[in-house]
Protein backbone atom coordinates (compact mmCIF):
# COMPACT_ATOMS: atom_id res chain seq x y z
CA UNK A 1 0.00 0.00 0.00
CA UNK A 2 1.21 3.50 -0.86
CA UNK A 3 1.26 5.15 2.60
CA UNK A 4 1.83 8.59 1.13
CA UNK A 5 -1.35 8.14 -0.86
CA UNK A 6 -3.15 6.79 2.21
CA UNK A 7 -2.44 9.84 4.33
CA UNK A 8 -3.04 12.39 1.58
CA UNK A 9 -5.44 14.86 3.13
CA UNK A 10 -8.01 16.94 1.31
CA UNK A 11 -7.47 20.67 1.98
CA UNK A 12 -10.78 21.04 3.84
CA UNK A 13 -9.98 18.03 6.02
CA UNK A 14 -6.52 19.42 6.66
CA UNK A 15 -7.90 22.69 8.04
CA UNK A 16 -10.65 20.87 9.98
CA UNK A 17 -8.00 18.66 11.54
CA UNK A 18 -5.99 21.72 12.49
CA UNK A 19 -9.08 23.19 14.17
CA UNK A 20 -9.55 20.11 16.38
CA UNK A 21 -6.98 21.08 19.08
CA UNK A 22 -8.50 24.55 19.34
CA UNK A 23 -11.97 23.00 19.71
CA UNK A 24 -10.65 20.93 22.63
CA UNK A 25 -9.02 24.05 24.07
CA UNK A 26 -12.32 25.92 23.87
CA UNK A 27 -14.09 23.03 25.59
CA UNK A 28 -11.48 23.07 28.36
CA UNK A 29 -11.67 26.85 28.83
CA UNK A 30 -15.46 26.61 29.20
CA UNK A 31 -14.87 24.80 32.50
CA UNK A 32 -13.11 27.87 33.90
CA UNK A 33 -15.24 30.44 35.72
CA UNK A 34 -13.01 33.23 34.46
CA UNK A 35 -13.87 32.39 30.83
CA UNK A 36 -17.02 34.49 30.48
CA UNK A 37 -19.72 34.14 27.83
CA UNK A 38 -18.42 37.24 26.04
CA UNK A 39 -14.91 35.77 25.98
CA UNK A 40 -16.30 32.51 24.56
CA UNK A 41 -18.12 34.33 21.77
CA UNK A 42 -14.95 36.25 20.95
CA UNK A 43 -12.82 33.08 21.00
CA UNK A 44 -15.16 31.32 18.55
CA UNK A 45 -15.39 34.38 16.31
CA UNK A 46 -11.63 35.02 16.29
CA UNK A 47 -11.00 31.34 15.57
CA UNK A 48 -13.43 31.49 12.66
CA UNK A 49 -11.75 34.59 11.24
CA UNK A 50 -8.27 33.04 11.50
CA UNK A 51 -9.43 29.74 10.01
CA UNK A 52 -11.17 31.53 7.14
CA UNK A 53 -8.05 33.55 6.30
CA UNK A 54 -5.84 30.46 6.49
CA UNK A 55 -8.11 28.29 4.34
CA UNK A 56 -9.47 30.85 1.87
CA UNK A 57 -6.89 33.62 1.74
CA UNK A 58 -8.30 36.79 0.14
CA UNK A 59 -11.49 34.92 -0.80
CA UNK A 60 -12.43 35.00 2.90
CA UNK A 61 -13.95 38.42 2.22
CA UNK A 62 -16.68 36.60 0.25
CA UNK A 63 -17.73 34.98 3.54
CA UNK A 64 -17.18 37.95 5.85
CA UNK A 65 -19.27 40.38 3.77
CA UNK A 66 -22.53 38.35 3.74
CA UNK A 67 -22.08 37.53 7.43
CA UNK A 68 -21.88 41.25 8.28
CA UNK A 69 -24.86 42.01 6.02
CA UNK A 70 -26.90 39.21 7.58
CA UNK A 71 -26.29 40.57 11.08
CA UNK A 72 -27.19 44.07 9.86
CA UNK A 73 -30.49 42.76 8.47
CA UNK A 74 -31.26 40.87 11.68
CA UNK A 75 -30.57 43.97 13.77
CA UNK A 76 -32.58 46.33 11.58
CA UNK A 77 -35.64 44.41 10.35
CA UNK A 78 -38.69 43.14 12.18
CA UNK A 79 -39.33 39.43 12.80
CA UNK A 80 -41.84 39.13 9.92
CA UNK A 81 -39.49 40.63 7.32
CA UNK A 82 -36.08 39.40 8.36
CA UNK A 83 -36.28 35.90 6.85
CA UNK A 84 -37.37 37.05 3.39
CA UNK A 85 -34.61 39.64 3.06
CA UNK A 86 -31.91 37.50 4.66
CA UNK A 87 -32.80 34.59 2.37
CA UNK A 88 -32.87 36.71 -0.79
CA UNK A 89 -29.59 38.45 -0.03
CA UNK A 90 -27.73 35.29 1.00
CA UNK A 91 -28.87 33.21 -1.96
CA UNK A 92 -28.20 36.09 -4.39
CA UNK A 93 -24.68 36.49 -3.05
CA UNK A 94 -24.02 32.75 -3.14
CA UNK A 95 -25.41 32.47 -6.68
CA UNK A 96 -23.12 35.24 -7.92
CA UNK A 97 -20.14 33.39 -6.45
CA UNK A 98 -21.26 30.16 -8.09
CA UNK A 99 -21.60 32.00 -11.41
CA UNK A 100 -17.98 33.01 -11.00
CA UNK A 101 -17.10 29.33 -10.72
CA UNK A 102 -19.17 28.60 -13.85
CA UNK A 103 -17.33 31.34 -15.71
CA UNK A 104 -13.96 29.84 -14.77
CA UNK A 105 -14.88 26.23 -15.53
CA UNK A 106 -17.07 26.52 -18.61
CA UNK A 107 -16.03 29.76 -20.32
CA UNK A 108 -12.34 30.10 -19.48
CA UNK A 109 -11.88 26.30 -19.37
CA UNK A 110 -9.56 26.66 -16.38
CA UNK A 111 -9.48 24.68 -13.12
CA UNK A 112 -10.86 26.80 -10.26
CA UNK A 113 -8.69 27.83 -7.34
CA UNK A 114 -8.79 25.42 -4.40
CA UNK A 115 -9.25 28.32 -2.00
CA UNK A 116 -12.21 29.58 -4.02
CA UNK A 117 -13.85 26.13 -3.89
CA UNK A 118 -13.36 26.06 -0.11
CA UNK A 119 -14.96 29.50 0.04
CA UNK A 120 -18.01 28.32 -1.90
CA UNK A 121 -18.40 25.35 0.43
CA UNK A 122 -18.21 27.65 3.46
CA UNK A 123 -20.73 30.01 1.85
CA UNK A 124 -23.20 27.15 1.46
CA UNK A 125 -22.88 26.34 5.16
CA UNK A 126 -23.22 30.04 6.00
CA UNK A 127 -26.49 30.09 4.03
CA UNK A 128 -27.76 27.28 6.24
CA UNK A 129 -26.97 29.19 9.44
CA UNK A 130 -28.33 32.51 8.16
CA UNK A 131 -31.64 31.05 7.00
CA UNK A 132 -31.97 28.85 10.09
CA UNK A 133 -31.46 31.88 12.34
CA UNK A 134 -33.85 34.09 10.35
CA UNK A 135 -36.50 31.35 10.38
CA UNK A 136 -36.14 31.03 14.16
CA UNK A 137 -36.71 34.77 14.55
CA UNK A 138 -39.62 34.75 12.08
CA UNK A 139 -41.30 31.82 13.86
CA UNK A 140 -40.75 33.30 17.31
CA UNK A 141 -38.25 30.64 18.42
CA UNK A 142 -35.54 33.22 18.99
CA UNK A 143 -35.32 36.85 19.89
CA UNK A 144 -34.19 39.21 17.19
CA UNK A 145 -32.39 42.47 17.69
CA UNK A 146 -34.59 44.51 15.41
CA UNK A 147 -34.40 48.21 15.88
CA UNK A 148 -30.96 47.96 17.40
CA UNK A 149 -29.19 50.01 14.79
CA UNK A 150 -31.65 52.87 14.85
CA UNK A 151 -31.96 53.06 18.64
CA UNK A 152 -30.15 55.49 20.90
CA UNK A 153 -27.93 52.80 22.44
CA UNK A 154 -24.18 53.26 22.40
CA UNK A 155 -21.89 51.56 19.88
CA UNK A 156 -20.64 49.13 22.53
CA UNK A 157 -24.20 48.06 23.30
CA UNK A 158 -24.91 47.52 19.60
CA UNK A 159 -21.80 45.38 19.26
CA UNK A 160 -22.69 43.47 22.41
CA UNK A 161 -26.10 42.59 20.98
CA UNK A 162 -24.63 41.64 17.61
CA UNK A 163 -21.70 39.60 18.98
CA UNK A 164 -23.66 36.32 19.46
CA UNK A 165 -24.92 36.54 15.87
CA UNK A 166 -21.46 37.23 14.44
CA UNK A 167 -20.02 34.40 16.50
CA UNK A 168 -22.75 31.97 15.42
CA UNK A 169 -22.35 32.73 11.71
CA UNK A 170 -18.55 32.45 11.77
CA UNK A 171 -17.65 30.14 14.68
CA UNK A 172 -14.73 27.98 13.65
CA UNK A 173 -16.00 24.42 14.44
CA UNK A 174 -18.75 24.80 11.80
CA UNK A 175 -17.09 27.21 9.36
CA UNK A 176 -15.84 24.55 6.93
CA UNK A 177 -18.16 21.66 7.69
CA UNK A 178 -20.30 19.89 10.21
CA UNK A 179 -23.98 19.32 11.00
CA UNK A 180 -26.17 22.41 11.23
CA UNK A 181 -26.32 23.70 14.80
CA UNK A 182 -29.31 25.86 15.68
CA UNK A 183 -28.73 29.29 17.20
CA UNK A 184 -30.58 28.26 20.38
CA UNK A 185 -28.29 25.27 20.87
CA UNK A 186 -25.22 27.37 20.05
CA UNK A 187 -26.18 30.10 22.50
CA UNK A 188 -27.07 27.66 25.27
CA UNK A 189 -23.81 25.73 24.86
CA UNK A 190 -21.74 28.92 24.92
CA UNK A 191 -23.49 30.43 27.91
CA UNK A 192 -23.79 27.16 29.83
CA UNK A 193 -21.21 24.77 31.20
CA UNK A 194 -22.04 21.61 29.27
CA UNK A 195 -18.50 20.62 28.36
CA UNK A 196 -17.24 17.10 27.75
CA UNK A 197 -15.34 15.20 30.39
CA UNK A 198 -11.68 14.54 29.35
CA UNK A 199 -12.13 10.74 29.43
CA UNK A 200 -15.28 10.77 27.32
CA UNK A 201 -13.70 13.23 24.94
CA UNK A 202 -10.56 11.10 24.54
CA UNK A 203 -12.33 7.80 23.83
CA UNK A 204 -14.97 9.35 21.57
CA UNK A 205 -12.36 11.14 19.46
CA UNK A 206 -10.15 8.03 19.36
CA UNK A 207 -13.04 5.94 18.04
CA UNK A 208 -13.84 8.53 15.37
CA UNK A 209 -10.17 8.71 14.43
CA UNK A 210 -10.12 4.94 13.90
CA UNK A 211 -13.26 5.21 11.77
CA UNK A 212 -11.67 7.89 9.60
CA UNK A 213 -8.48 5.81 9.26
CA UNK A 214 -10.49 2.76 8.21
CA UNK A 215 -12.47 4.77 5.66
CA UNK A 216 -9.29 6.27 4.22
CA UNK A 217 -7.69 2.80 3.89
CA UNK A 218 -10.81 1.53 2.15
CA UNK A 219 -10.84 4.60 -0.07
CA UNK A 220 -7.29 3.91 -1.24
CA UNK A 221 -8.25 0.33 -2.14
CA UNK A 222 -11.35 1.47 -4.05
CA UNK A 223 -9.36 4.19 -5.82
CA UNK A 224 -6.89 1.58 -7.06
CA UNK A 225 -9.72 -0.60 -8.35
CA UNK A 226 -11.35 2.34 -10.13
CA UNK A 227 -8.05 3.50 -11.60
CA UNK A 228 -7.12 0.05 -12.88
CA UNK A 229 -10.42 -0.60 -14.63
CA UNK A 230 -12.17 0.89 -17.60
CA UNK A 231 -13.96 4.22 -17.49
CA UNK A 232 -17.43 5.19 -18.67
CA UNK A 233 -15.97 6.15 -22.05
CA UNK A 234 -14.74 2.61 -22.87
CA UNK A 235 -16.88 0.27 -20.75
CA UNK A 236 -19.46 -2.12 -22.16
CA UNK A 237 -22.96 -2.76 -20.75
CA UNK A 238 -22.67 -4.60 -17.40
CA UNK A 239 -19.07 -3.45 -17.07
CA UNK A 240 -20.43 0.12 -16.89
CA UNK A 241 -22.53 -0.88 -13.88
CA UNK A 242 -19.42 -1.99 -12.03
CA UNK A 243 -17.56 1.20 -12.98
CA UNK A 244 -20.45 3.36 -11.78
CA UNK A 245 -20.86 1.47 -8.50
CA UNK A 246 -17.14 1.57 -7.68
CA UNK A 247 -16.79 5.27 -8.54
CA UNK A 248 -19.84 6.19 -6.48
CA UNK A 249 -18.40 4.13 -3.61
CA UNK A 250 -15.28 6.28 -3.74
CA UNK A 251 -17.39 9.44 -3.50
CA UNK A 252 -19.40 8.03 -0.58
CA UNK A 253 -16.29 7.03 1.37
CA UNK A 254 -14.96 10.56 0.93
CA UNK A 255 -18.19 12.06 2.23
CA UNK A 256 -18.32 9.68 5.20
CA UNK A 257 -14.75 10.50 6.19
CA UNK A 258 -15.34 14.25 5.98
CA UNK A 259 -18.61 14.06 7.92
CA UNK A 260 -17.08 12.08 10.78
CA UNK A 261 -14.21 14.57 11.03
CA UNK A 262 -16.61 17.53 10.98
CA UNK A 263 -18.72 15.86 13.66
CA UNK A 264 -15.60 15.27 15.77
CA UNK A 265 -14.66 18.96 15.71
CA UNK A 266 -18.14 20.06 16.77
CA UNK A 267 -18.29 17.47 19.55
CA UNK A 268 -14.79 18.35 20.73
CA UNK A 269 -15.91 21.97 21.12
CA UNK A 270 -18.94 20.85 23.16
CA UNK A 271 -21.70 21.50 20.60
CA UNK A 272 -22.68 17.87 20.11
CA UNK A 273 -24.18 17.18 23.52
CA UNK A 274 -27.84 17.28 24.46
CA UNK A 275 -27.13 20.40 26.52
CA UNK A 276 -28.97 23.44 25.24
CA UNK A 277 -31.70 21.46 23.53
CA UNK A 278 -35.01 23.28 23.73
CA UNK A 279 -38.33 21.41 24.24
CA UNK A 280 -39.63 20.01 20.96
CA UNK A 281 -36.30 20.52 19.20
CA UNK A 282 -34.67 17.55 17.52
CA UNK A 283 -31.53 16.34 19.23
CA UNK A 284 -28.05 16.62 17.81
CA UNK A 285 -28.13 15.02 14.36
CA UNK A 286 -24.81 13.84 12.87
CA UNK A 287 -24.60 13.86 9.09
CA UNK A 288 -23.22 10.32 8.70
CA UNK A 289 -25.48 7.35 9.45
CA UNK A 290 -23.41 4.89 7.45
CA UNK A 291 -25.24 1.73 8.51
CA UNK A 292 -28.65 3.01 7.42
CA UNK A 293 -27.30 4.46 4.18
CA UNK A 294 -25.64 1.21 3.15
CA UNK A 295 -28.43 -1.18 4.20
CA UNK A 296 -31.69 0.58 3.34
CA UNK A 297 -33.78 -0.66 0.42
CA UNK A 298 -35.76 2.60 0.20
CA UNK A 299 -34.58 5.64 -1.73
CA UNK A 300 -36.77 7.90 0.40
CA UNK A 301 -35.07 6.74 3.61
CA UNK A 302 -31.64 7.12 2.02
CA UNK A 303 -32.61 10.67 1.07
CA UNK A 304 -33.60 11.55 4.64
CA UNK A 305 -30.43 10.02 6.09
CA UNK A 306 -27.96 11.36 3.53
CA UNK A 307 -26.39 14.47 5.08
CA UNK A 308 -29.13 14.44 7.73
CA UNK A 309 -28.85 17.97 9.08
CA UNK A 310 -29.01 19.40 5.55
CA UNK A 311 -32.02 17.20 4.76
CA UNK A 312 -33.81 18.51 7.86
CA UNK A 313 -32.87 22.09 6.93
CA UNK A 314 -34.26 21.66 3.40
CA UNK A 315 -37.41 20.11 4.82
CA UNK A 316 -37.95 23.08 7.12
CA UNK A 317 -36.90 25.78 4.66
CA UNK A 318 -38.64 24.53 1.49
CA UNK A 319 -40.71 21.36 1.85
CA UNK A 320 -42.89 22.44 4.78
CA UNK A 321 -43.38 25.95 3.37
CA UNK A 322 -44.31 24.89 -0.18
CA UNK A 323 -47.93 25.19 -1.30
CA UNK A 324 -47.63 22.92 -4.30
CA UNK A 325 -45.21 20.24 -5.53
CA UNK A 326 -43.12 20.36 -2.32
CA UNK A 327 -40.88 17.45 -3.33
CA UNK A 328 -39.97 18.97 -6.69
CA UNK A 329 -39.47 22.43 -5.15
CA UNK A 330 -37.16 20.98 -2.49
CA UNK A 331 -34.90 19.23 -4.98
CA UNK A 332 -34.96 22.22 -7.33
CA UNK A 333 -33.82 24.48 -4.50
CA UNK A 334 -31.15 21.93 -3.55
CA UNK A 335 -29.79 22.13 -7.10
CA UNK A 336 -29.78 25.94 -6.83
CA UNK A 337 -28.05 25.83 -3.46
CA UNK A 338 -25.39 23.44 -4.81
CA UNK A 339 -24.57 25.71 -7.76
CA UNK A 340 -26.81 24.81 -10.72
CA UNK A 341 -24.21 22.81 -12.64
CA UNK A 342 -25.76 20.78 -15.51
CA UNK A 343 -25.10 17.50 -13.74
CA UNK A 344 -26.68 18.83 -10.55
CA UNK A 345 -29.81 19.95 -12.39
CA UNK A 346 -30.19 16.53 -14.02
CA UNK A 347 -29.19 14.58 -10.90
CA UNK A 348 -31.51 16.35 -8.47
CA UNK A 349 -34.45 16.20 -10.90
CA UNK A 350 -33.84 12.49 -11.31
CA UNK A 351 -33.58 12.13 -7.52
CA UNK A 352 -36.98 13.79 -7.01
CA UNK A 353 -38.62 11.44 -9.52
CA UNK A 354 -36.98 8.41 -7.89
CA UNK A 355 -38.23 9.39 -4.42
CA UNK A 356 -41.76 9.80 -5.76
CA UNK A 357 -41.54 6.41 -7.46
CA UNK A 358 -40.13 4.87 -4.29
CA UNK A 359 -43.19 5.89 -2.26
CA UNK A 360 -45.63 4.35 -4.77
CA UNK A 361 -43.62 1.17 -5.36
CA UNK A 362 -43.21 0.29 -1.70
CA UNK A 363 -46.80 1.22 -0.85
CA UNK A 364 -47.98 -1.12 -3.60
CA UNK A 365 -45.62 -3.92 -2.51
CA UNK A 366 -46.54 -3.63 1.17
CA UNK A 367 -50.22 -4.12 0.34
CA UNK A 368 -49.66 -7.31 -1.67
CA UNK A 369 -46.59 -9.16 -0.36
CA UNK A 370 -47.43 -11.45 2.55
CA UNK A 371 -44.94 -14.35 2.36
CA UNK A 372 -41.73 -13.66 4.31
CA UNK A 373 -39.58 -15.41 1.67
CA UNK A 374 -41.01 -13.25 -1.10
CA UNK A 375 -40.57 -10.18 1.11
CA UNK A 376 -36.92 -11.10 1.72
CA UNK A 377 -36.34 -11.48 -2.02
CA UNK A 378 -38.15 -8.19 -2.65
CA UNK A 379 -36.00 -6.36 -0.07
CA UNK A 380 -32.81 -7.80 -1.55
CA UNK A 381 -33.69 -6.76 -5.09
CA UNK A 382 -34.88 -3.29 -4.07
CA UNK A 383 -31.74 -2.80 -1.95
CA UNK A 384 -29.52 -3.52 -4.97
CA UNK A 385 -31.67 -1.32 -7.20
CA UNK A 386 -31.63 1.51 -4.62
CA UNK A 387 -27.83 1.42 -4.33
CA UNK A 388 -27.43 1.47 -8.12
CA UNK A 389 -29.88 4.36 -8.58
CA UNK A 390 -28.11 6.34 -5.84
CA UNK A 391 -24.77 5.62 -7.53
CA UNK A 392 -26.23 6.90 -10.82
CA UNK A 393 -27.52 10.09 -9.19
CA UNK A 394 -24.25 10.63 -7.35
CA UNK A 395 -22.19 10.42 -10.53
CA UNK A 396 -24.58 12.79 -12.30
CA UNK A 397 -24.30 15.36 -9.48
CA UNK A 398 -20.52 15.07 -9.13
CA UNK A 399 -19.51 15.29 -12.81
CA UNK A 400 -18.67 18.77 -14.02
CA UNK A 401 -18.38 18.41 -17.81
CA UNK A 402 -21.31 17.95 -20.16
CA UNK A 403 -19.38 15.23 -22.01
CA UNK A 404 -19.11 13.12 -18.82
CA UNK A 405 -22.80 13.61 -18.12
CA UNK A 406 -23.62 12.55 -21.67
CA UNK A 407 -21.52 9.39 -21.26
CA UNK A 408 -23.41 8.52 -18.09
CA UNK A 409 -26.82 9.07 -19.67
CA UNK A 410 -25.90 6.97 -22.72
CA UNK A 411 -24.47 4.11 -20.67
CA UNK A 412 -26.23 0.92 -19.60
CA UNK A 413 -26.66 2.49 -16.14
CA UNK A 414 -29.62 4.57 -17.31
CA UNK A 415 -31.70 1.39 -17.28
CA UNK A 416 -32.05 1.55 -13.48
CA UNK A 417 -33.75 4.96 -13.18
CA UNK A 418 -35.80 4.23 -16.32
CA UNK A 419 -37.26 1.12 -14.64
CA UNK A 420 -38.43 3.25 -11.70
CA UNK A 421 -39.84 5.87 -14.08
CA UNK A 422 -41.91 3.22 -15.87
CA UNK A 423 -43.17 1.84 -12.56
CA UNK A 424 -44.02 5.38 -11.44
CA UNK A 425 -46.16 5.99 -14.52
CA UNK A 426 -47.91 2.62 -14.18
CA UNK A 427 -48.64 2.97 -10.46
CA UNK A 428 -49.65 6.61 -10.73
CA UNK A 429 -52.14 5.70 -13.49
CA UNK A 430 -53.45 2.80 -11.40
CA UNK A 431 -53.83 5.05 -8.34
CA UNK A 432 -55.67 7.66 -10.41
CA UNK A 433 -58.13 5.04 -11.72
CA UNK A 434 -58.65 3.66 -8.22
CA UNK A 435 -59.42 7.12 -6.83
Amino acid sequence: MDWLQLFFIHPVSLYQGAALPFALLFNYLCTKDSFSACARYLFLLAGGGILALAAMGPYAALVFIPAVCAVALICSLGPQRVHRWAFLFQMSWQTLCHLGLHYTEYYLQEPPSTRFCITLSSLMLLTQRVTSLSLDICEGKGEGASGGIGSSSSLSEHLGKALPYFSYLLFFPALLGGPLCSFQRFQACVQGSGSLSPRHSFWALTWRGLQILGLECLKVAVRRVVGAGAGLSDCRQLECVYVMWATAGLFKLTYYSHWILDDSVLRAAGFGSAFGQSPGEAGYVPDADIWTLETTHRISLFTRKWNQSTALWLRRLVFQRSRGWPLLQTFAFSAWWHGLHPGQLYGFLCWAVMVKADYLIHAFADSFIRCWLVRLLYRTLTWAHTQLIIAYIMLAVEVRSLSSLWLLCNSFNSVFPVVYCILLLMLAKRKYKFN
